[in-house]
């Protein structure tokens, strides 16, 4: 009988059905990708196996895969496989060790079939994880993505930096939960978030393929995940997207996702039109001054006042009992005396975001929202409502 090729021969099952498993990585690669599988993962689970991150060892790479069945991340890396196989086990402990080991220095993860475990030695070190069976681990099926077009890390990036802060946190709302992104019918590709107090929106030129795409709401998990991609990534991400679905695929990875269901609230109506005054002030000199005054805000709503006058905006807060701040910044503003009452919170998460920029301030009167732009950009827009002082 004629032998099969010697990578046939390798086995990757033991007699018992158990896999064999046996690689060797370097330990930074191996660290820049546990660090996003383990962002997927719960530390809270019910279900023993959602716990853990798949390994999959196969010819020269490595395959990761985390899942907590809404959210699943997968990536590959460059490995020294000696034998083929899968396996699972804890992602945050398996991260926490590779964490904590010496950069520079190569981990073999060898899977000890005799009592299931996962052996990961390094010049001296030598832990043993407890595994559960591959076979057990979900499967999140990106299914039928009709929608597919190509973005650049940055510009996604853009996107969500500047509207998720303004995402919801609620139960009975919980389509408010995340980052609404749709294609508009004036050609542009448009990212949105309010909680129902705030808006922002950030809008770019729609990319080719985003054109007819529904308008979809990317959970809040999966936006941070993805902030904290394309951070790492300089180049195109190919997105695909269902009405269910949305599938991310950057270099030698890919997020896919559950979208959140539900219908986006038509948030336009709440722009106001008839903001007739403005004024410019500078993000990171506003900044300091409500960070500084948001120190006498009560605990509760965080209410600062901001009163303008010509050529002058006073930041003002006081609690009885604890004191009170009066800040004043020179700002270009020639028109009637007016207040307003912001959360404080809210502000700093607009002027933290831009600090490097002017901000145009779109006002009415006391009890109408403000709006506030960036000076000389059009792409973002800002809605507060303001408080009762």
């Amino acid at each position: 009988m004629t032998g099969l090729p010697q990578e046939e021969i390798n086995p990757t099952t033991m007699a018992n059905g158990a896999a064999q498993f046996h690689v060797v990585v370097d330990r930074s690669t191996l660290l820049k990708l546990l660090t996003h599988a383990q962002g997927v993962v719960e530390r809270k689970n019910i279900t023993p196996i959602l716990a853990n991150v798949l390994l999959e060892a196969q010819q020269n790479s490595l395959k990761i895969t985390a899942t907590d069945t809404e959210l699943s991340f997968e990536a590959t890396l460059e490995a020294k496989v000696q034998s083929a196989g899968s396996i699972t086990c804890s992602a945050h402990l398996l991260y926490d060790i590779v964490r904590k080991l010496k950069d520079g220095s190569e981990l073999q993860l060898k899977l000890n079939p005799s009592n299931d475990t996962l052996e990961l030695t390094t010049n001296r070190s030598d832990f043993k994880l407890s595994c559960l069976p591959a076979v057990d681990f979900p499967v999140l099926s990106a299914g039928d993505l009709p929608h597919t077009f190509k973005i650049h890390g940055a510009e996604l990036g853009m996107i969500l930096d500047r509207t998720y802060f303004s995402m919801a946190m609620e139960e009975t709302r919980y389509y408010l939960n995340g980052v609404y992104l749709s294609a508009t019918e004036s050609g542009q590709l448009c990212g949105a978030a309010t909680d129902g107090h705030r808006l922002a929106q950030v809008q770019i030129p729609v990319p080719a393929g985003a054109e007819n795409m529904p308008g979809v709401i990317i959970s809040r998990k999966t936006v941070n995940q993805i902030r904290k991609l394309v951070e790492e990534s300089a180049e195109e991400i190919e997105v695909s997207l269902s009405d269910k679905q949305i599938n991310f695929r950057f270099g030698n990875g890919r997020l896919t996702s559950r979208l959140i269901e539900g219908k986006y609230p038509d948030y336009e109506r709440v722009i106001p039109t008839n903001n007739d005054k403005s004024f410019e002030v500078a993000a990171p000199q506003l900044n300091e001054a409500v960070d500084r005054a948001a120190l006498f805000a009560n605990d509760k709503e965080q209410i600062i006042k901001l009163s303008l006058s010509t050529g002058l905006l006073e930041v003002k807060a006081f609690t009885s009992g604890t004191g009170s701040a009066d800040e004043e910044l020179e700002v270009k503003y020639d028109g009637p005396a007016i207040e307003f009452g912001f959360n404080a919170r809210y502000l700093l998460d607009i002027t933290q975001a831009f600090q490097d920029q002017t901000l145009v301030f779109e006002i009415g009167n006391e009890s109408e929202s403000i709006i506030i732009r960036l000076s000389g950009d059009d792409s973002a827009l800002f809605v507060l409502m303001p408080l009762r002082v």
